[in-house]
């Protein structure tokens, strides 16, 4: 497949709520979107890159900067999806710029073969359960009024942010007022250490089905150490940056659980890689959110629908982060969401609402 141009456009989206997490709080998106030109179709990719190296290194500015200088003059005239992470391989790091353009590629690609994302990765559902991640709060009756009302919303699964200070009160709270019933888990994001175990294991008390990324993301031996401490399982996020992490992991019993984010690990081919070893080795799997647009959820949810994705995942509908998506809202329905059945992403930007959010564009001819 030949690529003519690559339009990389910067789109600002508000959030309809500020997110607090254990390494800062977001109240607005600044998005990166990558659409690739082709002579038969055109795709989208979304970059989940956020605007501070906080949740990883990568950061947008960089993965615009590295999309433009290194990761495009990389690519070969003619191109094939499947081959692009081959392409790419001897850029270091920078995933999820390498992931924005692979899926850009892939959903143009899919689009010319009039196949849809779902059908490509392998899906076996059409739709998936939801869950959804609830920030860090002020106080104890804010957290519980959110979480009520996110139940009645439909959703499946609830996710509570965690940090020291803010775990083991907030989640028998939230147990308390709702329930063994409700399916609860934990995210970490890496704010604890070892020496924090024996605090941790209160937290098997609550029936959590998972707590995520308690330890540092490149610590998998300490969190191999934790998991015989704890008997809630342990799930490892920001430490899965690839397929071998994730073998490395499981070899050594440093998790019984994995978040896919697509963005993180390089895109949905290596995703579906990693859902393929999990799988494998009796590894549950679920896939998680960088709170994005219509575009990268259509994405997500095609890829939630694999069959070793048994947990539900951070696949929200577009009203939980934003008033106004880009592509037509994905609407939560008896606590599921569709998978898209169109070519491709099944989904597009909307232009006139693109053009009101973008805040800068630029046109790169190959």
């Amino acid at each position: 497949m030949k690529i003519t141009g690559v339009e990389l456009r910067r789109i600002a989206m508000p959030l309809v709520a500020p997110f607090r997490t254990s390494f800062g709080t977001e109240t607005s998106r600044d998005v990166l979107l990558v659409r690739v030109v082709t002579p038969d179709a055109e795709g989208w990719g979304e970059c989940v890159a956020m605007s501070e190296p906080l949740y990883s290194s990568e950061y947008v500015d960089g993965a615009a900067a590295v999309i433009k200088r290194f990761l495009l003059p990389s690519l070969p005239g003619d191109v094939d999806a499947q081959a692009v992470a081959r392409h790419l391989e001897p850029i270091k790091g920078h995933r999820m710029a390498k992931a924005a353009l692979e899926t850009a590629i892939l959903d143009a690609q899919l689009r010319a073969n009039n196949e849809s994302f779902g059908q490509f990765l392998g899906a076996a559902a059409d739709r998936v359960p939801c869950g959804v991640s609830v920030g860090i709060m002020d106080a104890i009756p804010q957290l519980l009024d959110a979480v009520e009302g996110y139940l009645a919303e439909g959703y499946v699964r609830i996710k509570l942010k965690i940090e020291p200070g803010w775990d083991v009160e907030a989640v028998r709270a939230v147990r308390e007022r709702f329930g063994d019933e409700i399916l609860l888990q934990v995210d970490a994001n890496a704010a604890y250490t070892l020496a924090d175990a024996r605090h941790l294991a209160k937290l098997d008390d609550f029936g959590l089905l998972l707590i995520e990324q308690p330890l540092a993301n490149d610590d998998m031996a300490q969190h191999a150490q934790l998991a015989t401490q704890l008997k809630t399982p342990i799930c490892l996020d920001e430490s899965i940056e690839s397929a071998e992490h994730a073998a490395a992991a499981i070899s050594m019993g440093a998790c019984s659980i994995v978040n896919v984010k697509p963005g993180r690990v390089g895109g949905y081919l290596e995703a579906r890689r990693i859902h393929d070893l999990c799988r494998a080795h009796g590894i549950a799997v679920w896939c998680g959110g960088m709170l994005e647009t219509g575009l990268g959820r259509a994405a997500n949810v095609a890829l939630a629908a694999l069959p070793g994705f048994t947990l539900p995942g951070d696949t929200s509908g577009s009203r939980r982060y934003y008033a106004t998506d880009i592509t037509e809202p994905f609407e939560l329905q008896d606590g599921h969401l569709n998978v898209p059945t169109g070519p491709g992403l099944g989904v597009e930007p909307i232009p006139a609402i693109l053009d009101e959010v973008t805040t800068s564009s630029e046109w790169i001819t190959l």
